[in-house]
C-alpha cells in the first residue's frame, strides 16, 4: 500500500510539474524607443492561466492580463515609457502552490545606421527568388531530423532541394553585377509541413527562420551583408493564412483565431466582391473568409488579438533586421478594415519602409481599388502604396504576342499605361513579367529572343519598379502548369551541377546574350534618373509602332544635364521607319541618339529605323 502511494505521489507530482510550464513568450524580445508604447506578449504553456503575472521594471507598466478561451495562453498588456532603459527583467509567474515559473525578457537599443530601412522606390530593381531553388550554400542543413518533411529530392519539382540563406549570401556579387539592387525572397520563416513545404507560404512559426534555411542570426547577417553591397531587402509576408502545422492552430488560444465554417470552405479567388457595390454579403465573405486551401487556415482578422499579433509580428522583423520592404501576399483575401489599421501602424513606425501588396486582378481599376489615395468608393483610405501591376504585365504580353486592333495588340499597353490616372502614384506600382505562380516569359513568348529582349526593354523602361524573377535573365523556361516547373533550380547553385549558369563559362551562347542584354539595360538604369524617376510621355501607336519617352522635368534632353531616352517598341515581324516629326516636344533639342544597348550612335532622328519584333532603347543627345 505505501509503495502504491508513494507511485501515486509521485506520479502526480509529474503531473503537476508537467502542467505548469512556459513554453513561449512572443514577442521574445522588444526594443527602447519605439513609436507605440504599447506591447501585447502572447504567453503559451500548459494551463499558464492559473498563474499570476509579476514584473518590476522602471519604465515598463504592466497595465492588463488578458486570459481566453484556451487555458494554455495569456495575453499581457504592457505600457513602455519613450524614456525607458534597455536592459532585462524577469516576468515572473507564480501559481497558489508557489511554484513560480521566470522569463527575463529584454528591451533592446535601436539600430541606427543609413543602410536600414532606405525603402524600396522606382530607382530599384527588385529580383525575386525561392531560397530553396537558388543555391545551396549549407548541405548540413538539407534535411533537419524531427522536421515533418525529411525528404531531399532534387529530381522533384515538389521536394526540398537544399536552396538556403547562406546560398544567396554567396551569390549577392552576381546579383550586384547583373544590376539588381533589391531582393525580395519568397518567405523563409518556418514551414514545418509534411508536403510542399519549400514555398513558404504555409508558417508554423511566425518568429523563427526556417532551419532549412538557415537561422536568425544568419537572416541578419543577410541583410547586412546585401546593405554593404548597397542592395535592399524586400521581406515576403503572409497576412492571410498559416499553415496547420502551426502551433497556433495545433493549440488555439480562440475558436475564431482562424475564420470557421460548419464545412470546409474555400475561397471563390474572386476580388469582385470585395469592391462591387451590387455584391452579395455571402459572395464577399466567401471571398474573405473562405481558406485558400485545406492545408492553409484563413486568419480571422476581425479577432483584436490576431490583428495584434500579426502586426507586432512584422514590426518586430523590420526592427530586428533593418529590411528596406514588404511584399504582402494575397492582400485582396485580407480583411479591408484591418489592413488599413496595419499599415497605418506600420508606417507610423516605420516612416522609410516601402510596401506593396500582390493584387493578381485583371483591371486596372481592380488594382487601384486596393490602393491607397482611392477612397471615393470604399469610404476609407487603404493606405497601401503600391500594388504588382499585373496589369501592365498582361498588356505587355498582348502587345508582343498580341495582333493590332484598335484596342489589342500594342494598342493594349497604351491603353493600359493611359489608365494610370486611376492610381494617387502609379510609379510606386512593381511591374514584372512573371513570377513562382505563373509561366515563366520565355516560354510565353514561345522562346524568342527577339521578344524576350523587347519584354525586357519595356520591363526596364517602363514607369514603376521593376521586378525580375530568378533565371529569367539565363533564358529559364517552363509553364505554371504544374507549377512546380517554374520554380527550377537555378543551374550552378549546387555542387555537382552539370553547368554553372552564375558564370559566363556555364551559359550557352544565347543565354550570355540574353544575360548581357538584361545586365546592359539594368545597369544603365541603375545610373539614369530618367529611367529611374523621370516622367513618361506615351503617344498613340501609329503604324505598329508604339512609342514613349522618359525625361526629368524641366529639361528636354540635356539641357538640364538630365538625360532623355525614347523608347520605340515595334511588334510586328517586318522592319520599319518612324517618321519623328510628331514627337517634338520631346525630341526639339535632340541632334543625335545613342543605341543604349549596342552603343551605336544615329546621327539623324528625322526617319528612324526600327527592325522587327524590336524595342529601341535611345538615348537622346
Amino acid at each position: 500500500m505505501r509503495k502504491l502511494f508513494i507511485a501515486l505521489f509521485f506520479s502526480l507530482l509529474a503531473s503537476w510539474s508537467q502542467a505548469q510550464q512556459l513554453e513561449r513568450i512572443e514577442p521574445m524580445f522588444w526594443w527602447a524607443g519605439m513609436n507605440n508604447p504599447k506591447l501585447k506578449l502572447l504567453v503559451h504553456g500548459i494551463d499558464i492561466s492559473t498563474m499570476d503575472v509579476r514584473l518590476d521594471y522602471p519604465g515598463v507598466k504592466l497595465v492588463k492580463v488578458n486570459k481566453v478561451e484556451n487555458p494554455n495562453y495569456l495575453f499581457i498588456d504592457l505600457e513602455i515609457a519613450t524614456d525607458v532603459k534597455a536592459g532585462k527583467f524577469p516576468i515572473v509567474f507564480a501559481n497558489k502552490q508557489k511554484k513560480k515559473l521566470q522569463y527575463i525578457y529584454e528591451l533592446k537599443n535601436r539600430e541606427t545606421g543609413p543602410s536600414r530601412i532606405q525603402g524600396v522606390s522606382n530607382k530599384d530593381l527588385i529580383y525575386l527568388l525561392m531560397p530553396d531553388r537558388f543555391a545551396n550554400g549549407d548541405v548540413k542543413n538539407d534535411v533537419v531530423k524531427g522536421m515533418r518533411e525529411t525528404k531531399l529530392n532534387r529530381d522533384s519539382m515538389y521536394y526540398r532541394h537544399g536552396g538556403d540563406i547562406l546560398g544567396l549570401i554567396n551569390k549577392l556579387d552576381y546579383l550586384k553585377d547583373l544590376g539588381v539592387t533589391a531582393i525580395w525572397m519568397t518567405p523563409e520563416i518556418e514551414n514545418d509541413m509534411p508536403l510542399v513545404s519549400y514555398h513558404g507560404y504555409a508558417a508554423t512559426d511566425h518568429y523563427k527562420i526556417d532551419p532549412r534555411y538557415g537561422t536568425l542570426a544568419l537572416y541578419k547577417t543577410y541583410v547586412d551583408k546585401a546593405h554593404e553591397k548597397g542592395l535592399k531587402i524586400v521581406k515576403d509576408i503572409v497576412h492571410n493564412h498559416m499553415g496547420t502545422g502551426h502551433w497556433l492552430y495545433t493549440d488555439m488560444p480562440m475558436k475564431d483565431w482562424v475564420n470557421q465554417w460548419p464545412a470546409y470552405t474555400q475561397t471563390s479567388y474572386r476580388d469582385e466582391p470585395v469592391m462591387d457595390p451590387h455584391t452579395s454579403e455571402a459572395d464577399k465573405k466567401k471571398m474573405l473568409d473562405g481558406w485558400f486551401v485545406p492545408s492553409m487556415p484563413d486568419f480571422n482578422q476581425r479577432n483584436p488579438y490576431v490583428q495584434n499579433y500579426l502586426t507586432q509580428n512584422h514590426i518586430w522583423w523590420v526592427e530586428y533586421a533593418g529590411i528596406d520592404g514588404l511584399r504582402l501576399d494575397t492582400y485582396p483575401y485580407n480583411d479591408p478594415d484591418y489592413m488599413k489599421d496595419w499599415a497605418q501602424k506600420i508606417k507610423a513606425e516605420f516612416p522609410t519602409l516601402s510596401i506593396f501588396g500582390e493584387t493578381l486582378v485583371h483591371t486596372a481599376a481592380a488594382q487601384a481599388f486596393f490602393t491607397g489615395g482611392n477612397t471615393v468608393n470604399r469610404g476609407f483610405d487603404t493606405e497601401l502604396p503600391g500594388i504588382t501591376d499585373a496589369v501592365i504585365k498582361n498588356a505587355i504580353y498582348e502587345a508582343l504576342n498580341g495582333k493590332s486592333g484598335w484596342t489589342d495588340g500594342v494598342f493594349r499597353l497604351y491603353s493600359t499605361v493611359a489608365q494610370d490616372f486611376l492610381y494617387q502614384d502609379a510609379d510606386r506600382n512593381v511591374v514584372f513579367l512573371d513570377n513562382h505562380d505563373m509561366s515563366r516569359f520565355y516560354s510565353m513568348v514561345n522562346e524568342d529572343l527577339n521578344k524576350f529582349k523587347s519584354g525586357m526593354a519595356l520591363l526596364l523602361t517602363m514607369r514603376g519598379i521593376p521586378q525580375l524573377y530568378y533565371g529569367t535573365e539565363i533564358l529559364m523556361k517552363n509553364y505554371s502548369n504544374p507549377d512546380g516547373l517554374v520554380r527550377s533550380d537555378f543551374p550552378g547553385g549546387w555542387v555537382g551541377d552539370q553547368s554553372d549558369k552564375f558564370t559566363a563559362a556555364g551559359r550557352t551562347a544565347q543565354e550570355n546574350d540574353a544575360f548581357n542584354f538584361v545586365k546592359t539595360l539594368a545597369n544603365y538604369r541603375k545610373n539614369n534618373t530618367a529611367l529611374q524617376t523621370g516622367k513618361l510621355m506615351q503617344f498613340v501607336p501609329e503604324n505598329g509602332l508604339y512609342t514613349y519617352f522618359r525625361y526629368q522635368a524641366g529639361g528636354s534632353t540635356s539641357a538640364n544635364g538630365a538625360k532623355t531616352v525614347m523608347i520605340i517598341v515595334n511588334v510586328d515581324d517586318a522592319a520599319k521607319s518612324l517618321e519623328t516629326a510628331r514627337f517634338a516636344e520631346r525630341m526639339a533639342n535632340a541632334s543625335s541618339a545613342t543605341n543604349v544597348i549596342t552603343g551605336e550612335k544615329l546621327n539623324t532622328l528625322k526617319t528612324i529605323a526600327v527592325p522587327a519584333k524590336t524595342t529601341l532603347v535611345l538615348e537622346l543627345n
